[in-house]
């Protein structure tokens, strides 16, 4: 690897990708966990593990939750 690719930053991946704009939107909207899950019809504690990087999202539990925020899938992919 040459070094100008070590010293730059990695990149995130698409679960800390998700993590950080779920987090970011919910707290936009004055959303509490527990208020998101029920929008999106999960259980609190899935979107806890979502937020923290635990787990993974399906497409369609990603379509869920733009839905419930009112955005795009892309927004959360972003």
């Amino acid at each position: 690897m040459t070094p100008a690719l070590k010293s730059r930053p990695a990149a995130a991946t698409a679960r800390q990708r998700i993590s950080a704009n779920l987090k970011r939107l919910r707290a936009t909207r004055g959303l509490s966990q527990e208020q998101l899950a029920e929008l999106a019809d999960f259980h609190r504690t899935y979107v806890s593990q979502l937020e923290r990087c635990v787990t993974n999202i399906s497409i369609d539990g990603l379509e869920r939750l733009a839905t419930a925020l009112g955005v795009d899938v892309t927004e959360l992919l972003a």
